[in-house]
């Protein structure tokens, strides 16, 4: 699932007229980086929530084998907005994915893919180590145990991608909420699990990002 139902408040005047995953990056809007890596692991069905001018999202997917969860009259955050795509995506586990980020480095669907160990995991996050992640300056958003444990704290950098089972989802009453209530269940029974990527990742979540995430898809192979 691709999360592309936001506001982009941080944006300013780039989405008062449009959403934030049609802003361009190298020549290409940011919602079909992303495609391009899911296209390129092989995942699907692919489901991509709108609520935020939902028809220019609706026409710039239209012809592709995705399908589209709306959210109205309420936007419902990460986790209502996962609830609510089930019937779309069917069994997990499932991929979810932010919209909001270019990657450099092996496609980061595979490498979480080949990660992923059922029995002992409810979630795994892919983190990003501070130091590859391009244009972030917090603390980071979670610790990492030598048996993949996450915990929160200062740490690695949530990259917006994970591996999650969405049973979960089913008790948690409120319509709109955070994916963060979900992990906090999951904490609490040690199985949220958590990796980190080993190529570099940028944020395009503001304005600055832009040239950032551009620089850093144009710069050579080491």
């Amino acid at each position: 699932m691709l999360f592309a139902a936001g506001f982009g408040t941080r944006m300013g005047a780039l989405t008062a007229t449009r959403p934030k995953p049609l802003i361009e990056v190298a020549g290409r809007p940011l919602i079909d980086h992303a495609l391009d890596l899911v296209t390129a692991h092989g995942a699907g069905p692919v489901v991509v929530n709108l609520h935020y001018l939902p028809d220019q999202l609706a026409r710039h997917l239209a012809g592709r084998d995705i399908r589209l969860s709306h959210e109205t009259p309420e936007i419902l955050e990460t986790g209502g907005g996962l609830r609510a795509a089930l019937p779309l995506l069917g069994p997990g586990p499932v991929f979810t994915m932010n919209t909001d980020a270019v990657w450099r480095g092996p496609n980061p669907l595979d490498h979480l893919a080949a990660l992923w160990r059922p029995a002992e995991m409810d979630a795994l996050l892919l983190c990003i180590p501070r130091a590859q992640a391009v244009g972030h300056s917090g603390a980071g958003d979670f610790q990492i145990a030598p048996d993949g444990r996450a915990t929160r704290g200062a740490g690695s950098v949530y990259s917006g991608l994970q591996i999650v089972k969405p049973d979960l989802l089913q008790t948690i009453p409120e319509r709109a909420f955070s994916l963060n209530r979900l992990w906090d269940m999951m904490l609490a029974d040690g199985r949220l699990h958590a990796a980190d990527y080993p190529g570099q990742w940028c944020d395009v979540g503001r304005p600055e990002g832009i040239a950032l995430a551009e620089t850093l898809l144009a710069a050579p192979d080491v």
